[in-house]
């Protein structure tokens, strides 16, 4: 993100960015829960061309020891970006860049984890981006929320993140990389949405006041579609349709449903509405 000069025309006469969006679209998006067997949590996330898997493990003793808090769980969040995962090889390893991303989703995950409940122990989430096309950081808390959803780790809400920026003089939502790199500004957000609270606001480039409002209205309303997306992904995992019960389960459940009540000759379909309902 620096204003770089392009001839790439990065929204069109008709208000179509360079991907064939509008303004205020989000590219698609996919999430999944529980797809490592080995971790305690887990979750994928395709968003546009980013692919980010999430890893949580804990609550587990905390190591090195002169890290424990005696009153609380300590959330530590590894990201890191995969060698091949950008066009040009990225040197492996950690470098400034992730270590204050890092850092960064730590303080907003710890801000929703019930640390109080899991005293001198380390809650470490791993976040591996794979394929990155702008917006990685985003998509990264997005899946780290679900992961440790899908851990079982009490929480007080999920957290869902996007960002906006300013292309072409135009406020426009969740940016993809040329629209990061040759755009003026970039503001990624992370929201919790039940309570409204930001854990994570961050700018880069300049916008004007009215311009910051626009793009974080734009945010927070994106963060509301993505986080019925974050539920939902953890629904399909957790919640069983009554297509995949097996027969002689389901048939067991109505036996027992349909059972007149010991001690009455009253038969189920003439039973008050209350008790109806629990047995059909």
């Amino acid at each position: 993100m620096g204003g770089a000069t392009t001839d790439l025309k990065l929204i069109d006469e008709k208000g179509l960015r360079i991907d064939g969006r509008r303004p205020d679209e989000l590219r698609p998006l996919k999430i999944e829960a529980g797809v490592l067997k080995r971790a305690d949590g887990s979750a994928y996330v395709e968003w546009g061309e980013n692919k980010v898997l999430a890893a949580v493990y804990g609550p587990r003793e905390c190591h090195p020891r002169h890290m424990q808090n005696p009153t609380r769980a300590i959330v530590q969040c590894n990201y890191n970006m995969a060698s091949f995962s950008v066009s040009d090889r990225k040197r492996p390893g950690p470098d400034r860049r992730s270590q204050e991303i890092s850092k960064i989703l730590s303080e907003a995950l710890e801000h929703v984890v019930l640390t109080h409940l899991f005293p001198r122990t380390s809650i470490d989430v791993y976040i591996e981006v794979l394929q990155a096309n702008a917006g990685t950081r985003c998509a990264g808390l997005t899946a780290a929320s679900v992961a440790l959803a899908d851990a079982g780790i009490p929480m007080r809400d999920l957290i869902a993140s996007c960002a906006a920026g300013k292309v072409a003089d135009t406020i426009v939502l969740d940016l993809r990389n040329e629209e990061d790199n040759f755009g003026s500004a970039d503001v990624p957000l992370g929201l919790v949405p039940r309570t409204g609270e930001i854990v994570l606001l961050q700018m880069d480039g300049d916008l004007s006041v009215e311009e910051f409002k626009t793009a974080l209205s734009m945010s927070t309303d994106a963060c509301h579609r993505i986080y019925a997306i974050q539920k939902e992904a953890l629904r399909k995992k957790y919640c069983v349709a009554p297509a995949v019960i097996p027969a002689e389960v389901a048939n067991a459940i109505h036996d027992v449903a349909t059972e007149k009540p010991q001690g009455s000759d009253v038969p189920p379909n003439e039973m008050p509405g209350n008790l109806k309902e629990g047995v059909q």
